[in-house]
């Protein structure tokens, strides 16, 4: 049985519209200007540079976007260096804390010691018995 689908609206207070920079070396940018339903700018929020980058690590492509604090373009090109750099250590940071918790966690491998899935508990006994 498929279940049902919820609606999905778009917010007609929160439209971008979109604008993409690159240099076809380091990455690109997007300039994110706030629009209203009828698509002139919105006045009343701040435009956003969102930068993306994709970075060659030992196990394949690490994509990053993060956010460029910038009040224009050229303030966003000038910060893109630091910002990504900074993504980029939060990112390897996050990698190490899943990396931690997934060897700290107990895995007993298949045939490595009894098979519990027919053992039997007696009512009220506290304890089991295998058959």
């Amino acid at each position: 049985m498929m279940e049902k689908m919820p609606a999905v609206k778009m917010d007609p207070k929160g439209l971008w519209r979109e604008e993409t920079f690159t240099d076809h070396k380091a990455g690109t940018i997007r300039r994110l200007i706030p629009v209203t339903a009828d698509g002139s700018p919105d006045i009343t929020r701040k435009v956003i540079f969102v930068g993306e980058a994709a970075l060659l690590t030992s196990v394949g492509s690490l994509p990053l976007n993060f956010e460029i604090p910038a009040a224009d373009l050229a303030q966003a090109v000038a910060g893109y260096g630091d910002a990504m750099q900074k993504a980029f250590a939060e990112a390897m940071k996050e990698i190490q804390e899943m990396r931690r918790r997934a060897a700290s966690q107990i895995v007993i491998p298949k045939g490595a010691g009894p098979d519990l899935t027919s053992a039997k508990f007696p009512p009220d006994s506290g304890k089991f018995r295998l058959s």
